[in-house]
């Protein structure tokens, strides 16, 4: 079994059609869905550049090296 990534449109009645791309005969398919949702930016406020200053902190040992401990995934 080889997974595949498939663009979809979901229609009016919110079904979802899937046309497999050429080359992939099969006779049994399983199917995972995953759903992510693009969400439309609210009209009449578009982006703008450092909209979020200040909002955003970063700790001062970002760019410290993890421990080896994490590496191991002895660290939870």
């Amino acid at each position: 079994m080889q997974p595949i990534e498939l663009d979809v449109d979901v229609d009016e009645n919110n079904e979802i059609h899937v046309r497999l791309p050429a080359g992939y005969a099969c006779r049994r398919a399983h199917v995972r869905v995953l759903i992510a949702t693009v969400a439309d930016a609210p009209a009449g406020h578009p982006r703008q550049f450092g909209q979020f200053r200040g909002q955003v902190r970063m700790s001062d040992d970002f760019n410290a090296p993890l421990p080896d401990a994490f590496w191991l995934g002895e660290v939870r």
